[in-house]
């Protein structure tokens, strides 16, 4: 689906909350749609489809099944079913085929066939993973009870972000599990040895507690950095994204400082980190440049009526939306209670429970009465205008409407003349 046709709109703001390309897998006749984790290349596609087109979950029935079904590279989940009861198992195969692209799902009827754990005598979810204790037992069949089980058991006390392909399955599970992520980044040839006991230890006195921790190689998570707006010169770098989206980061830091500036970070001490780029060192053009160290003065406490563009750079929609913009910011030029501003949506943090940004160039009013307005028509000239003086907080000057009528009644009478 191209998101970029304006009939699909409606289907790329439901689907590609975290940009595109993205892959969809929808079964059920789309009542379960799930985010496609495997690959972008044509055979790890085929391959991934292949196995979960198949039965949910698969049966072990000997020792030789468990060691041909149970990867210990892998997280597998395995419903032990001693005795009969038929709610506990149409529960454990409804979650099954819920999360069958996250996870293995196999079942038996004897733990013995297991190559962890001992027996037991009533119905049981093993899940068997390779870090940490290796394994972990569950009794309660509620899906909701199950799910969260796994969710939390699944993450290890500490993921590790390097070029080992075993290992991305993890980082994976890491970034899509709730709670606080807390990740640490270093020079994994220099600076090992010094932080990662001390971090191991850290991380699993928070077990539990609605954290979770991840050790990285700065070379291998450049790319990671450089989305937060961060760089390799930083690390030893310890970075914590919240719950709630917001952002911690303390750079240069020491293995013995761990602690303490996590339990800052807990007891509500730091200061937000935000992802910006520089302030303009001349801001004079007609339309003025926001970073998000600069949104707050600049937008909300202006005291002004501020119409601000969210754009990316390469964006061909905002290069054909400039000149247009520009001309726009010109038109109010002597309105000193209007301001047109940019801010490029890549580069800087958007504060998300204001906007919502799916794509760009998105336009917003802020008025000076506190109200925020979403445009939605045609980027003409005389549209966004329009919209500006529509939503405006303060009263527009009485020559502006006359101008702006004379503008648009000349482009009216050009363009009867070329189709005349």
């Amino acid at each position: 689906m191209d998101t970029t046709v304006p009939e699909n709109a409606e289907l790329a703001r439901n689907y590609t909350h975290n940009g595109v390309p993205s892959i969809k897998i929808f079964r059920n006749g789309g009542k379960t749609v799930h985010d496609y984790k495997g690959t972008r290349e044509t055979d790890g596609i085929i391959s991934y489809l292949k196995k979960h087109a198949g039965p949910a979950s698969l049966e072990i029935k000997s020792k030789e099944d468990a060691a041909s079904l149970i990867d210990e590279k892998k997280i597998v989940v395995v419903g032990i079913f001693p005795e009969l009861c038929l709610e506990k198992i149409k529960n454990f195969t409804a979650l099954a085929e819920d999360l069958r692209v996250d996870y293995d799902f196999v079942h038996t009827l004897d733990a013995k066939f297991l190559p962890h754990g001992g027996p037991v005598d009533k119905p049981t979810i093993r899940l068997f993973k390779p870090f940490d204790e290796l394994y972990a037992d569950f009794e309660d069949f509620q899906v909701e009870a199950m799910q969260n089980f796994i969710e939390e058991t699944s993450v290890p006390i500490m993921a590790i972000l390097d070029d080992k392909p075993e290992n991305q399955a993890f980082v994976n599970h890491f970034l899509h599990s709730p709670g606080d992520k807390v990740f640490l980044f270093l020079n994994f040839t220099t600076d090992l040895d010094l932080f990662k006991s001390k971090y191991y230890d850290l991380a699993a006195s928070y077990k539990g507690k609605e954290a979770n921790f991840l050790l990285g190689d700065a070379e291998t998570g450049k790319r990671a950095l450089e989305y937060f707006g961060l760089n390799t010169d930083q690390v030893p770098l310890i970075f914590v994204l919240a719950m709630d989206g917001t952002k911690y980061v303390e750079r240069h830091v020491q293995p013995d400082s761990l602690a303490a500036w996590l339990k800052d970070f807990k007891d509500g001490k730091l200061k937000p980190y935000l992802k910006s780029q520089p302030i303009p060192e001349v801001n004079n053009e007609p339309v003025k440049v926001v970073v998000a160290e600069t949104l707050e003065d600049m937008v909300f406490n202006s005291g002004k009526d501020v119409l601000l563009e969210f754009y990316r750079l390469g964006c061909k929609y905002c290069e054909e939306f400039a000149p247009v913009l520009d001309e726009i910011a010109l038109s109010f030029e002597n309105d000193a209670h209007v301001l047109i501003a940019k801010i490029d949506g890549t580069e800087n943090d958007i504060p998300r429970e204001r906007f919502e940004v799916q794509g760009f160039p998105t336009l917003y009013m802020i008025s000076t009465a506190g109200s925020l307005s979403r445009f939605e028509g045609n980027r003409t000239k005389e549209a966004v205008i329009e919209f500006i003086q529509t939503n405006r907080g303060s009263p527009a000057p009485s020559n502006f409407a006359k101008s702006d009528l004379t503008v648009s009644e000349h482009a009216q009478t050009d363009s009867m003349k070329d189709e005349l």
